[in-house]
């Protein structure tokens, strides 16, 4: 019995990953656009910062590549009307991967603080768009790196997709 469900298990596994490959394997275009809602760590021990704000995601069809953005504001948790600003992100022709139950979009964004080019500009940043049996694509992860890592934290910022066309 035991033996049988431990291939059992290994079957579903490789059907899940292989069916989540889903638009990063296949010549489908899609846009998913959604809401990103999250709380970063402490940064500078002044509190957190709630980030707020729209995405949307556009894949290529069969080229691999997706363009991203987002229109963010920062404010502190505790207190919105301290330090209150902005950011626009784009990725461009970032690279599609297939990850569990969903895929990734990885590439260098322009990124803006409060209309200006932010001096963080050009980091990388790692989108996740993931879901589970009911809804294919549910979940957004927008993870920061290299310089933008000190403004927006090295932890992912939570989000949900409301839509895909």
């Amino acid at each position: 019995m035991n033996k049988s469900m431990r291939r059992l298990s290994c079957l579903v596994v490789i059907c899940l990953a292989l069916a989540s490959q889903g638009l990063a394997q296949t010549g489908a275009q899609a846009r998913l656009d959604g809401l990103i809602d999250d709380f970063t760590a402490d940064l500078d021990g002044l509190g957190p910062w709630h980030v707020l704000g729209s995405w949307s995601l556009q894949t290529k069809g069969a080229s691999g590549k997706a363009d991203f953005s987002a229109a963010l504001s920062m404010v502190r948790a505790d207190n919105p009307a301290r330090q209150p600003h902005t950011h626009h992100v784009r990725l461009t022709d970032g690279e599609v991967t297939p990850i569990a139950g969903g895929f990734r979009v990885t590439g260098a964004a322009s990124m803006t603080g409060n209309g200006s080019v932010a001096g963080f500009s050009g980091s990388v940043i790692v989108v996740d768009v993931v879901g589970g049996n009911a809804i294919r694509y549910s979940n957004v992860r927008l993870t920061f790196h290299d310089g933008a890592v000190g403004h927006f934290g090295g932890e992912p910022l939570d989000g949900v997709v409301s839509h895909v066309r």
